[in-house]
């Protein structure tokens, strides 16, 4: 049987490598590495298909290195310390370290990213992770910190037809075949830019034609193949980051059947229930926010659930979570508020904590007028007395501003009685 056609295009050099020019073209950070023949360990983070597992295969072939692979989904803490033994079993003085590549990184959990740490650190192996998540959520800070991040694209057009063309003039068997590409666009748009996807969208089309007869490629053609196979060019479903924003935005703008809608395309096509679960607690905490502090909890509810009972009947506790935060009032109050803070702790660095604030545990430190001055809330009424708590710099400052919903608004008028004129908008 022969290989996929995506298989059979895996580019084997970077000469052959398309797409993320700002990383392995001329001059660019991961090539002068690469030509240097020393690497340190990195991530590559991510959308699917735009040549992760590629680029690790090509760096460990140019650097004759030994090169081991493991994948998140399948392998456990066993699994990675019987690599790291391997690992340290075929390193010489003189060589590098073995390379260890972890495809789809997000997916260990704490235990199995500790399990890396000290082989990482020690140069037993330079670990190179490949991700579609934000690596800032998903891998564990102190292995994150060994690790450059490095951030790849989608392929833009010509990227795509690059790649189109080179399938259609120089694989075994497209060769062969008398095939015409009139139109692409069709092509283009539903690989979203996923290199991976664009070549088994036309392997589909090609195999669904005779061999023996000339084939155009068409728009339409495209279009009517994709019609008949759904699902067949992409396990987790069409455009996924399209859906998965369509998914979101609908949330958003309060439309429970058009979120419900884009979920079951994601059900549908295979989606990691997690990554669906993830993505309601965030919508909760950033669209639905103080107007609905139920929601958070909620969401929270439904992502155990779902991970507890899995699919198929994770999709009840995930669908309930939805249609409440499509039909809550919606605030991003917080959301801005903590984004204006570090806006404001990045232009400003670490200005000093008031003395009154600071803990004074030490006579020293009492001596030194910590905590002095300080008044403790409770003990006034309303459990509320006014005194300072930015620092002298930013005392004027706000960051919170409430948006009024019921919810914020009660809020709203507490920080007016609390505070009066500023907290006038």
């Amino acid at each position: 049987m022969s290989e996929p056609l995506a298989e059979r295009m895996r580019p084997r050099t970077l000469d052959e490598y398309v797409g993320q020019s700002h990383l392995v073209g001329s001059g660019a950070v991961l090539r002068r590495m690469i030509d240097s023949g020393r690497i340190s360990s990195f991530i590559l983070w991510g959308p699917p298909g735009v040549g992760k597992t590629t680029l690790a295969q090509i760096i460990a072939h140019k650097l004759d290195t030994p090169f081991y692979t493991l994948s998140a989904v399948t392998s456990g803490v066993k699994d990675v310390r019987d690599v790291i033994d391997r690992a340290k079993n075929n390193r010489f003085f003189s060589s590098a370290s073995p390379i260890l590549f972890i495809d789809e990184i997000h997916r260990f959990n704490k235990s199995q990213q500790d399990s890396l740490l000290g082989a990482v650190e020690r140069g037993v192996v330079t670990l190179i992770g490949a991700t579609t998540e934000n690596p800032s959520f998903e891998v564990i800070r102190p292995l994150l910190s060994r690790c450059q991040l490095y951030v790849l694209k989608s392929l833009d057009k010509d990227d795509l037809l690059t790649l189109l063309h080179r399938a259609l003039t120089t694989d075994v068997e497209l060769s062969r075949r008398q095939i015409e590409l009139k139109e692409s666009d069709a092509l283009l748009r539903y690989s979203g830019g996923d290199a991976r996807k664009l070549l088994n969208i036309l392997e589909i089309v090609v195999e669904s034609a005779s061999a023996t007869e000339p084939l155009v490629i068409t728009d339409k053609l495209v279009e009517e193949r994709l019609q008949q196979n759904p699902l067949a060019y992409d396990k987790n479903g069409e455009m996924h980051y399209d859906i998965i924003s369509a998914f979101i935005k609908s949330i958003r703008g309060s439309d429970p059947d058009a979120a419900l809608y884009w979920m079951a395309r994601m059900i549908e096509g295979g989606e990691d229930p997690q990554f669906i679960a993830r993505r309601v607690v965030i919508s909760a905490a950033e669209d639905v926010g103080l107007a609905n502090p139920n929601a958070l909890l909620l969401a929270n509810a439904a992502f155990d659930a779902v991970m507890k009972i899995g699919w198929p009947e994770g999709r009840i506790p995930l669908a309930e979570a939805v249609v409440y935060l499509a039909t809550s009032p919606k605030s991003n109050s917080a959301y801005l508020g903590i984004d204006s803070a570090l806006s404001t702790v990045k232009a400003t660095g670490n200005l000093p904590v008031p003395l009154h604030l600071r803990n004074a545990p030490t006579s020293l430190m009492k001596e030194l007028g910590y905590s002095d001055g300080y008044k403790y809330s409770h003990d006034y009424p309303g459990h509320f007395v006014e005194q300072q708590y930015l620092p002298d710099e930013l005392l004027r400052s706000r960051f919170w501003h409430a948006q009024h919903s019921p919810m914020e608004e009660k809020q709203y008028q507490w920080m007016l009685t609390c505070w009066g004129e500023r907290f006038k908008e």
